[in-house]
């Protein structure tokens, strides 16, 4: 339990430093690079990024058959699966670095149409750092998951934060000696390796992790492939949501565009952190849940528990940005970023709905009924792509980013709420209704910035800092007095008394 708060903590700890970071540290970068060479690295990032489909939906199993071995087999049992993923993984890394070099060496036939000679050959050097990168992940993902299994959170969070602050630091000197979009990937592949390298003494030095290499189990392997293959086509389609828009818009309107839709995606990527960070704190909790052969009492509890701490959180961030997002990404990103608020706004607001049920997932994969999302997403990414194309031809990055929406409207909350309730054993009638009942506790916050961006005109980082801070602490102290549970008021009471501590 107490791995679990430091873990939670933790994460929203890092969300934090992340972002306030972002702020001082992004504006310089985007300066330094300039829209173009910005846009070139979204581009090819998110182009690259398809490789870590390579994984096939391994990666996401490995609690599942770790909890498994642990209770049948005990540590020679863990050892085995261990020596197992590690040799997938290896094979997968070569795999990846085969398809990888096919892609570099043929880097002028697929961005040809809109990009410039001395762009291409920028985007092959990206391209053949990130393969690089992706390649190493793939072993190094075992360690990870290890970790997670054993519920050390607090090492992993700590970690990420001390990577979250390093990477800034190193990454500004090389901006400024000219190395572009290259020291982005550079610095990216330094500090990969360096947690790595901790995660892994961590494991062994730690954590007396094994890994037994010589009974390789060809039908557990058939058994993984089949719980795997759902959780692959996910990571399709989730690659397909989140990429297309990119690599449409460098198709049809080259970086500039690619560019301005990266910084709104951007925001997007540091709102759905809010969320995505707590879900994995409570995987190895559901999947013992499972196994014991619980009702799904519990699972509704922890559910709608999770659910509502989330949704509070997460709209303080919306609803906050409605209000001055536009002034905040016009000093965040400059000027010629003010495209980039519709496009955040538009992907924020539908996302809403499975942030605050992220821990379906999980909960769908313990239970081994995880299929049938798998193939609502791809209807939803198939959707997607035929919806994205018309709108990305007439309204750009803003049409790209409004056929997202509409997929994730769709398949989230319609079918998706549905299927919870009707198979996966969730009270999704309880769950909306606690969640509603925060609604009303949100309105007195959003009067008040209505009237106050109306009669005042917040601009610049002082304006909405100017806005942020009394707004925050009104939304804080209606969502206290008209929203909370007992329970939840001793949860963020317990983390102000932590805060004094600190202090």
């Amino acid at each position: 339990m107490d791995q679990k708060k430091a873990g939670v903590l933790l994460s929203y700890g890092q969300t934090a430093l992340s972002t306030a970071i972002s702020l001082v540290y992004t504006p310089v970068m985007l300066r330094l690079l300039g829209q173009s060479e910005y846009g070139l690295y979204t581009l090819v990032n998110g182009f690259i990024s398809n490789l870590s489909l390579m994984s096939f939906g391994l990666g996401s199993a490995y609690v599942r058959y770790y909890a498994r071995a642990e209770a049948q087999e005990g540590e020679e049992g863990v050892a085995r699966i261990n020596g197992m993923f590690m040799t997938i993984f290896l094979v997968i890394a070569a795999l990846s670095l085969l398809v990888g070099g096919v892609l570099v060496a043929n880097v002028h036939h697929i961005f040809a149409a809109k990009l410039t000679p001395r762009e291409i050959e920028t985007a092959r050097v990206l391209m053949a750092l990130l393969v690089l990168n992706i390649a190493v992940s793939f072993p190094c993902s075992v360690f990870t998951s290890y970790i997670t299994a054993k519920e050390r959170f607090f090492f992993q969070r700590v970690v990420s934060m001390i990577r979250t602050v390093l990477n800034p630091i190193v990454m500004l000197p090389l901006l400024l000696m000219g190395l572009g979009s290259i020291s982005l990937v550079l610095v990216t592949i330094v500090l990969s390796v360096v947690t790595d390298a901790l995660s892994i003494r961590y494991c062994f030095k730690k954590l007396g992790m094994r890994l037994s290499f010589g009974h390789f189990d060809f039908g557990l392997l058939r058994e993984m492939g089949g719980f795997s293959f759902f959780i692959f086509l996910n990571m399709i389609i989730d690659q397909i949501n989140w990429t297309v828009d990119t690599t449409l818009l460098g198709i049809i309107s080259g970086t500039a565009a690619t560019a301005v839709y990266g910084v709104g995606s951007q925001v997007h990527r540091y709102y759905m952190t809010l969320s995505t960070s707590i879900s994995g704190v409570f995987t190895p909790q559901i999947n013992r849940i499972v196994a014991r052969g619980e009702d799904d009492a519990p699972l509704t509890e922890l559910f709608t528990r999770v659910g509502r701490i989330q949704f509070m959180l997460l709209m303080l961030v919306l609803t906050g940005f409605v209000f001055v997002g536009e002034p905040f990404i016009e000093a965040w990103g400059g000027g010629e970023y003010e495209g980039a608020y519709p496009i955040a706004l538009t992907l924020m607001a539908p996302t809403t709905i499975p942030l605050i049920q992220n821990l379906g997932i999980e909960i769908q994969r313990a239970k081994n009924k995880h299929q049938f999302r798998s193939k609502v997403y791809f209807g939803m990414a198939l959707g997607n792509v035929a919806v994205s194309i018309p709108l990305g031809l007439r309204y750009g990055g803003f049409g790209c980013a409004l056929g997202t929406a509409i997929s994730m409207l769709v398949g989230n909350g319609l079918i998706m709420n549905w299927y919870y309730q009707r198979h996966i054993g969730l009270d999704m009638r309880f769950f909306w209704k606690s969640i509603l009942a925060i609604v009303p506790a949100l309105l007195p916050p959003a009067l008040l910035g209505c009237v106050a961006v109306r009669m005042h005109d917040f601009s610049g980082y002082g304006g909405v800092l100017a806005f942020a801070v009394p707004y925050a602490a009104i939304y804080a102290l209606c969502v206290y007095k008209l929203a909370m549970n007992e329970r939840e008021k001793e949860l963020a009471r317990g983390v102000m008394r932590k805060m004094r501590i600190l202090r």
